[in-house]
Parts: C-alpha cells; sequence; structure tokens
C-alpha cells in the first residue's frame, strides 16, 4: 500500500507528520500533497543566520558589533524561514511549520532591534543596565519556547534532539551574558553561547543536507538523522 492510499505524508528518513485523519462519518476524502519538503530552505536559512552571529559572538577576527547580521536575519533567517513555515502547514507538518514560523519571528524581531531607525536601542538613552535586563528576559523567553521544541523533538530524531538542546543552551548563555553583572563574566557566556550556536548551525546544516538528499526522486545516498 502507498503513502498516499495510507493516508501518510511521506518526508525524509521518516520524520514526516501523518495527515490529519478526517472526523468520523466525514465525506472528505485525503488528497496528496504536490508541495515539496521546505524543511531545508528554513533549516540552511537558520543555521546560516545562527553561524554568522554566532561567529561575532565569538569575537572571530576581532568583530564584537553583530550589525552585519541584521540584513540576514531579516531576509534569511527571518522571512525565509517564515515562508518555509507557510509551506510547512498545507503539508500537514505542524512541528515544521510552527518551529520554522516561530525562529522566522525570532529573526526578523532581533534584527528590528539593531535597525537604528527603530528607536527601540534609542529608547533606553545611556541606560545600559536596563537595555541588558530587557535582552535577558527576550533571550530567556526563546529559551523557553525552545526547551518546548526539545521536548516534542523527543519523538522525532536524535539530530533534531541535538539540535534543540544546542540551541536551548546558546540561549541560556547569552541570556545570563546580558544580565550578568561582570563584564568579564558576561564576555566569557556571551563566547560560550556562540561556540554553541556554531555547533548548532553545523547541526542544521547537516539535517538540512539530509532533508535536500532524501527528497530527491533517485536518492541514493541518505546521510541517517537517528529518527526514533
Amino acid at each position: 500500500m502507498s503513502d498516499i492510499e495510507k493516508g501518510v505524508s511521506s518526508s525524509s528518513n521518516g520524520a514526516g507528520a501523518l495527515q490529519a485523519s478526517p472526523p468520523p462519518h466525514s465525506t472528505a476524502v485525503l488528497r496528496p500533497t504536490r508541495i515539496a519538503n521546505a524543511g531545508t530552505l528554513g533549516l540552511f536559512s537558520f543555521a546560516s543566520t545562527t553561524f554568522i552571529l554566532s561567529m561575532y559572538n565569538v569575537q572571530t577576527r576581532g568583530i564584537k558589533t553583530p550589525n552585519v547580521v541584521v540584513g540576514m536575519a531579516i531576509f534569511c533567517g527571518g522571512l525565509t524561514q517564515l515562508l518555509a513555515g507557510m509551506w510547512e502547514f498545507p503539508r500537514g507538518n505542524a512541528f515544521g511549520g510552527t518551529a520554522f514560523s516561530s525562529y522566522g519571528a525570532f529573526w526578523m524581531s532581533y534584527a528590528t532591534i539593531f535597525i537604528p531607525n527603530s528607536g527601540i536601542l534609542d529608547a533606553y538613552g545611556t541606560d545600559t543596565s536596563e537595555l541588558a535586563s530587557a535582552l535577558g528576559v527576550y533571550l530567556f523567553t526563546w529559551m523557553i519556547v525552545t526547551i518546548l521544541f526539545l521536548i516534542t523533538s523527543l519523538r522525532k530524531s536524535a539530530a533534531f534532539v541535538a539540535l534543540f538542546g544546542c540551541l536551548s543552551v546558546t540561549f541560556m548563555f547569552l541570556a545570563c551574558s546580558e544580565i550578568s553583572a561582570s563584564t568579564t563574566i558576561s564576555t566569557h557566556l556571551a563566547k560560550s553561547g556562540g561556540a554553541f550556536g556554531i555547533i548548532t548551525a553545523f547541526i542544521a546544516y547537516y539535517v538540512g543536507l539530509s532533508e535536500l538528499l532524501a527528497s530527491e526522486a533517485k536518492a541514493v545516498t541518505v546521510l541517517p538523522i537517528g529518527a526514533f
């Protein structure tokens, strides 16, 4: 029996989501979707933006100002991921749609903070402690969201567990870096967050490549992601 006949939306490495079954006594007919898997698009966009910002956080080549990532965060990490999320919902993948859309919104909101004309940074004036506390709350909130995705990923694959686990630690270090009273400790925490962010980016690249290879009509080489 084919996946279409079973009402299953196939995806790479068996990580796809089951299409919603029609309610009892319903005349609705499940139809196969012709929308391609947008997982690789979302994962590559997320990985690339995360990698760039994380390289800044570890102060690669002495870079301390992250503003160059703003354009990348708006269009690649933000808009592209949001579109990938919107395409995942019609495929019946609520997890992928929610994750990509959420992190797309994260990147666009993060970029907006650093756009001069947004007035967000100017609103705090010279009170850097209040700004740091506000950014700390912002990052802790996304750590909570990421932990919720981590819990859900426990039913999917080892690769997704590693991805959301490392991302949760990344947010934790960056949030603690913002609220730390010591400049030295804050710098070390930010660098630690950057290091975990780089690891997160490469895991996302790996999973994205696995999705892309598996989506080919004549897929021969498939990278294992440890599907449960």
